[in-house]
């Protein structure tokens, strides 16, 4: 699949670099890219350029439709250029995990990264629990994590963040 994508980053330059570029070759290349290509983004990015390529392709377009051409010819280039460059020095971690405290503020639909006082913690779990208490419909297992987020919440508020 790379030796595909460098073959069509060599023709798409070679188009760019025209003085009058080919949008009939381009809009050749970019359906097969539309159609063949593995990368999504890359799929996605033909697929939008190829009404104006088509546009300019025809013989009386005008020059904003060739310069709006142009522009889309230039993000395809520059996401084949993206996915043919090795990222030197970038780590593929995994996305980092939410911690205790912030998977119970998502519970509550609290803000994360700010203080919050024990009436906001309070006003909360009341707000979520009136949906989530057995009684109104809610599950029991719900009511009970919500219940557990804010007894978490309170406690940490009280004691201050542990380190």
């Amino acid at each position: 699949m790379d030796r595909q994508l460098s073959e069509w980053k060599v023709e798409i330059e070679r188009i760019w670099a025209a003085a009058a570029p080919d949008f009939g070759e381009a809009v050749r290349l970019a359906s097969h890219m539309a159609n063949a290509g593995e990368e999504a983004v890359l799929r996605q990015a033909a697929s939008q350029a190829l009404p104006i390529l088509r546009a300019a392709a025809h013989g009386d377009a005008d020059h904003i439709t060739k310069d709006a051409a142009r522009r889309r010819l230039g993000v395809l280039r520059e996401v084949l250029h993206t996915l043919i460059t090795p990222q030197f020095g970038k780590r593929q971690t995994p996305a980092k995990l939410p911690t205790r405290e912030e998977c119970y503020r998502q519970l509550l639909g609290l803000p994360l990264g700010c203080r919050l006082s024990e009436t906001e913690i309070h006003r909360a779990y009341k707000r979520v629990a009136k949906y989530a208490h057995p009684d109104a419909g809610g599950n029991v297992e719900a009511f009970l994590k919500l219940s557990a987020a804010r007894d978490a919440l309170m406690r940490e508020r009280r004691t201050g963040p542990r380190n």
